[in-house]
This record gives structure tokens, sequence and C-alpha cells, in this order.
């Protein structure tokens, strides 16, 4: 289905969601609808929620304050206005705003859980939400500020705060206030009942976003590392041996078979591999150890996978809302562990691909080790061939081992100790990403290096996904005969990586990579 401005439309039903959904939306444009079922889900829960606004029951969050003021009774004037207040207050985020595929993600993880009908928010709220993703009106967000539990309050208040015309959103390329981008959008600003608020913005979007993305980031990047192994194997002669299915199937982790089947087909065929690989017994294990250190990547990346396909289709804010049962429950399903978990386990496992990047670099720059020329330079002295580079390398992987430190570790008390356990999930996602950052330009380096490397054994031929690995970095960046001006390099062969692109020219070579 596609929408009158022709783009891709995704049904949304709250179960269903994939992480690919998530890319497309937050990526591509496409945009969402709500199913039948959806909103006749939402407008049962919220008939409760608005019988309940008018009783004297006591139910947190609809007549009672938040956190540690749950014990404050809310008179039934004062319900509505409850709700404004919650985001005006917990609206209080600082430093840079979320990058725009970061806001639609979080905007449409919001939805997908607001539609499975236990938060008790209005049809009308909703469809302002759907209306501001659709219409590409994204709120400035600031990405310090979460605790992980209540979920990601304050990113969520800034996300919802302008629904109701307040706060600052990009739209049509402008900054701008969210009051003038309802007039220019021919929107009105929403009224909160009793719930929305708290429906709004207590969850686990803000952290679940950046994970999401994160992951189809890193998942494509794993493959690009497997590249990059493949071709500083070459560079450096080395032997074919630890690829060699048998050993594999002894040591029967996913991972760990996944990438050996990888190197192989990438070296296929290789008169370099064929040429030295009676010289030596075996490589240093930045070389022969790449399906079991890739691997195990490749396994904690599966576990995140897995964790994040369950989070995107589940209901997060509190209390949740009963409808069939008549009752409100109030519970933790807002507490951001199983993503702080997975996260920080995303952070170490993806700096393990840079880690070992590197000393293959290291090897690669010293000629005492590699047989190729001193910094891979003709006429070394005079000139310093890729030396700092290899230094880049190192201070990004250094970077790294400080901020794989895990955040779930670091719970902090809040709310007058009522909420006195937190999991730091939204930075959990917020440093792996910085992580992931890093490790694709230590693969950049390695893939400008290796390349280099490379072409000193240029009267052989390499594998065959080896070649179109080196045509497609050649593609953008020549053989260095001399020193040049390397940033640019380094930033061509990255945006290469970003874009996906060097995946793609080796899959046409030889067929997709796991």
């Amino acid at each position: 289905m596609k929408s009158k401005n022709g783009r891709p439309v995704l049904s949304l039903d709250g179960k269903s969601l994939t992480l690919e959904d998530v890319g497309n939306v937050a990526r591509r444009g496409y945009e969402v609808a709500l199913s039948d079922e959806a909103c006749r889900r939402v407008e049962e829960a919220s008939a409760a929620v608005k019988t309940w606004e008018n009783s004297d029951d006591v139910i947190y969050g609809i007549t009672t304050g938040f956190g540690d003021l749950a014990t404050v009774k809310i008179s039934r004037k004062d319900r509505r206005l409850l709700q404004e207040n919650l985001l005006k207050s917990h609206a209080c985020g600082v430093g840079d705003p979320f990058p725009e595929d970061v806001i639609r993600a979080m905007m449409l993880l919001r939805i997908n859980s607001l539609i499975r009908g236990f938060s008790g928010i209005s049809l009308a709220v909703l469809n302002q939400f759907v209306a501001f993703l659709n219409l590409g009106i994204h709120p400035l967000v600031p990405c310090q500020g979460s605790l992980g539990a209540s979920g990601d309050l304050c990113p969520l208040s800034h996300l919802a705060l302008p629904l109701l015309g307040l706060g600052k959103v990009r739209f049509r390329g402008r900054t701008m206030t969210a009051a003038k981008a309802l007039s220019t959008a021919e929107l009105s600003p929403v009224q909160l009942g009793a719930k929305e608020g708290l429906a709004l913005n207590n969850g686990t979007a803000s952290m679940g976003a950046m994970a999401v993305l994160a992951l189809l980031d890193a998942e494509s990047l794993a493959r690009a590392a497997d590249i990059s192994a493949a071709i500083a194997i070459e560079a450096l002669h080395g032997v074919p041996f630890p690829f060699d299915e048998r050993t594999h199937a002894l040591r029967p982790h996913t991972g760990q078979g996944v990438v050996a089947r990888n190197i192989r087909r990438l070296i296929e065929g290789s008169e370099i591999i064929e040429r030295y690989k009676g010289g030596k017994v075996q490589d240093a294990y930045s070389l022969r150890c790449v399906p079991q250190v890739h691997g195990a990547t490749r396994d904690a990346l599966a576990y995140v996978r897995k964790t994040l396909e369950v989070e995107i289709n589940s209901v997060t804010d509190n209390p949740l809302i009963f409808a069939s049962d008549g009752v409100a429950i109030s519970g933790g399903n807002f507490h951001g562990q199983p993503l702080a978990l997975a996260m920080d386990f995303f952070g170490i496992a993806l700096a393990e691909l840079a880690n070992i990047s590197e000393r293959r670099q290291a090897r690669l720059v010293d000629s005492s080790l590699s047989g190729l020329p001193p910094f891979l330079i003709e006429n070394s002295g005079l000139n310093s061939g890729f030396m700092i580079a290899q230094y880049t390398a190192a201070s990004l992987v250094s970077e790294n081992k400080v901020l794989a430190h895990p955040a779930s570790v670091d719970s902090i008390p809040s709310s007058a100790n009522q909420e006195d356990h937190v999991s730091m999930g939204a930075w959990a996602a917020r440093k792996g990403r910085m992580i992931l950052d890093n490790v694709r330009r230590v693969l950049a380096i390695e893939l400008l290096t290796a390349s280099q490397g490379l072409d000193f054994s240029r009267l052989l031929r390499p594998g065959e996904g080896t070649v179109a690995a080196h045509d497609c970095i050649r593609s953008v960046v020549p053989y260095i005969r001399h020193d040049e001006y390397l940033a640019p390099f380094i930033e061509r062969v990255e945006a290469l990586l970003v874009r996906g692109a060097l995946v793609e020219c080796v899959e046409e070579a030889i067929g997709p990579l796991d």
C-alpha cells in the first residue's frame, strides 16, 4: 500500500513490527497507518480511563501524582492539567538533539506500543502522533537526560510536547516552534485527558530506537569486517588452513561457522593464497582467529536482535489498562534492563571488531612482520605512508575500551528513592552508537591499508570476493605512491561503509554473505 504522496505505508498492529520496518520508517520515509483492530483496542482502553478519571478510585498517574508523589491525590478538576504538567516538567533534557532517523524510530516505537490498547491513550492524540510521523514533523529531543527507568521519561516528554503545540520541531528543512509547525500543517494542538501524558512519556522508545538503528548498522558492518579481514589476510600472505570447514564443525558456534564460510568464499580462487600457503604452518591470531573473534561478535548481535524483536512489540508504560477486566495494574515494564544489558553486550562485542582489526593494521605497516615495504609506501623515510593512520585506529580502539564499560552496573537512585534502581539503558544505547562509529572508522582505515598492501602482490590475482572489495575501494581511493592528505581518503572509505556499498559490491560478485 502507498500513501497519496506515493510513499510505502506500513500498517501497525502493535505485534508484528520488525527491525527492518523500523529502518524503513526511520530512514526511507515509509508512512504508517493503524489497523482497525488496533483502533478498537485503543478506544476501549481510553473509555475505561475516562470512567476512572471521574471516580474517587486511587489509580496511579490518573488520580494520583507521579513517582514519589504517588501518595498525593489529585482533584477531579486538575486531572487533565496533571498530564500536561507531567510533560512540561519532565522535558528537561540537555545536549545535542537526536538525529532525524532516531526521532522517527522513537515515534514509531511509541506508537506501536500505544496501539496495543493497554495504555489508555485516546485515538485523537494517537492520530496526531501518526500525523507528525507521516508529515515529517520531527520534535527536537535532547540526547541526554534518561536514566532508563521509568523508561525514557525525559526524552519522550520532549517527543510528546509538540503534540500540544509546545517545544520545537524540524519541519520541511527548518527548525521552528511546534505551534508554527502545527499551523503550517493545518493541525490543532491536542488536549490531553487522564493518563495520556503518562502514556506518552513512560516507556523505552528512546533507548529502543537508538538500539534498533545501531543494530541494523552493526549487522552490515560485521559483514564488512569479514571483507576487511579477507583483504588483510591476502595482503599479509596468510594461509587458508584456519578457515577449513572441518575445524569449525568441531566447535559449532553459529557465528564462528558463518565467518569462516564468508572468508572461504571471499578468498576462493586466490593465486596469492595458493602461492604462499606452503611457506608457513600458521598465522598470528589476528588472522588465524578471525572466525572465532568475528563470530563471537555475530552471536552477540544475534542476542541483541532477539531482545529488540521482543521489545519493539511490547507495552512498556505504567500503569497498564486491562479494560476487559476493569483494572489498571501498576508494574515495571518501563524498566530498561533488558535493553541496557543487550546494548552493553553490543558495545563490548562490537569493540572487538576494531580491536582485532587494529592488530592486523599494525602487522600491515610493520615490515618486519609483513614483508611489505615499511608503512606500505614506496621510498619510505621521505614518505611516512600509513604510519599515523594506524595511530588513529589505535586511538579509536582505546576510546572504545572506555566506552565499553557497562552502563547497566551503574544504577543511581532517583525520585526520592521511589525509583531506587534504574537501568541506564539510554546511556548504554548512546555509547553503543559511539562505539559503532569508532569501529566503522577503524575498519575504514584497515580497508585503506590492506588494499594498499594488496597492491604489492599485483602480479598475483586475489580471491574473487577480495578482488571485488579491492576494486570498490579503488573506485574512491587511488593507490598511494607518495605521502598524501589521508583524512579525505579515510572519509571516502567510511562513506562506502555507511552506504553499505562495499558489501553490495562484493555480494554482486560472489552472492550474498552470511
